[in-house]
């Protein structure tokens, strides 16, 4: 039996993508955020949705450098990936604070973070629904992925401090494959 769920929890029931950190730099200075609030909108090029908070210390780098990376954490760093997003980081440096590691990458000035699954070098491709809605759509320039990872267990938030980690891979006949 079926019944009503608050409006303001909704997200909880689409929100399925992973969580994944959003490194930054400007001016010679490195920056990680947490996320959830993403989607694919295409996928040749790829082409990525992510909601950034006007509130986010990263919405500004954004808008100023118009890149980013974005990494996907793993079970075994989520304790460090969820940290990092109760931190600011206009006040912390968070690959120090929370022992990440900084790699250069090929195409942008912002950082892959090597504790990472898998890192896309992002490009801003439209900003037009960042005033109103905090939408950024970003080009994926460059993806990078561990192969030594072969059923990676990445962590998806459900809202507050619930978190499922992705389980067992199945596959299901598809005429779409």
């Amino acid at each position: 039996m079926k019944r009503s769920f608050p409006l303001s929890k909704v997200y909880s029931l689409l929100e399925s993508g992973p969580v994944v950190m959003v490194s930054t730099a400007l001016k010679g200075r490195n920056n990680i955020m947490t996320m959830s609030w993403h989607t694919m909108i295409d996928f040749n090029p790829p082409l990525v949705g992510c909601v950034i908070s006007d509130r986010n210390y990263t919405f500004g780098i954004v808008k100023k450098t118009r890149e980013c990376v974005i990494n996907i954490p793993t079970l075994e760093i989520a304790k460090k990936a969820v940290a990092c997003g109760n931190v600011s980081g206009a006040r912390a440096d968070k690959f120090k604070e929370f022992g990440l590691t900084p790699e250069k990458a090929s195409t942008v000035k912002a950082p892959l973070i090597k504790e990472c699954y898998a890192s896309l070098e992002c490009e801003l491709a439209d900003a037009r629904m960042a005033g109103k809605y905090n939408l950024f759509v970003f080009k994926v320039r460059k993806a990078w992925v561990d192969t030594s990872k072969k059923n990676p267990r990445t962590i998806h938030h459900r809202g507050g401090e619930d978190f499922i980690v992705a389980g067992k891979p199945v596959k299901l006949k598809s005429r779409m494959a």
